[in-house]
């Protein structure tokens, strides 16, 4: 596996030297994960962030015994539980491979370090965490201010085809605050 995709992305946020992005490359490890794996459970420390090269997650947590889904995240995306990485502190969310999921992954030791010896890849930080509010920010307003349909037309207008084609409903309706029943409904009013 190369690290291709990545260096591409990280390239849309900054212009790094050869030498840098050869530092930035060494850091990053390569793993595998079967569909249902947890690449997290509730109560650990997130220690990675995780570049899906290719795959598809969920992360959720637990609520009265039910399991809400707060994130979807497939090929080219980066998932972590945010707060525990960047805390350091056990993790509230659990994170599911629903397929087969490849990702490359950067450990918060050596995000720390990339951040010493290559001074722009805080941009790169930077840039997680201002996604990671900005995505929080929409979910709260979302869940809270518009209509079950408004949000599924939302979710189907803004999310990656691959997890609009294969998430699991359940996963979908629990993303989108609404019952499984009314994301049937909705289903069949766009059908």
């Amino acid at each position: 596996m190369t690290l291709e995709n990545i260096v591409k992305q990280i390239k849309t946020y900054y212009t790094f030297s050869e030498t840098e992005l050869e530092i930035i490359q060494s850091k990053f490890q390569y793993n595998i994960f079967k569909t249902k794996e947890f690449i997290l459970n509730k109560g650990q420390v997130a220690t990675h962030i995780h570049f899906i090269e290719v795959g598809l997650v969920r992360v959720f947590y637990l609520k009265n015994a039910k399991e809400i889904t707060t994130y979807l995240s497939s090929d080219n995306g980066f998932v972590s539980s945010y707060s525990s990485f960047i805390n350091q502190k056990k993790s509230y969310e659990s994170i599911q491979c629903l397929e087969s999921t490849e990702t490359f992954s950067i450990s918060y030791k050596d995000m720390q370090e990339l951040y010493k010896i290559v001074p722009q890849w805080q941009r790169i930080g930077r840039y997680l965490a201002e996604q990671n509010v900005i995505c929080l920010a929409d979910r709260l307003l979302s869940l809270q201010s518009i209509s079950a349909k408004e949000k599924y037309d939302n979710f189907l207008k803004t999310a990656p085809s691959k997890i609009v084609k294969r998430t699991p409903l359940i996963h979908v309706a629990s993303y989108l605050g609404i019952t499984p029943e009314s994301l049937s409904r909705l289903r069949k009013l766009k059908y």
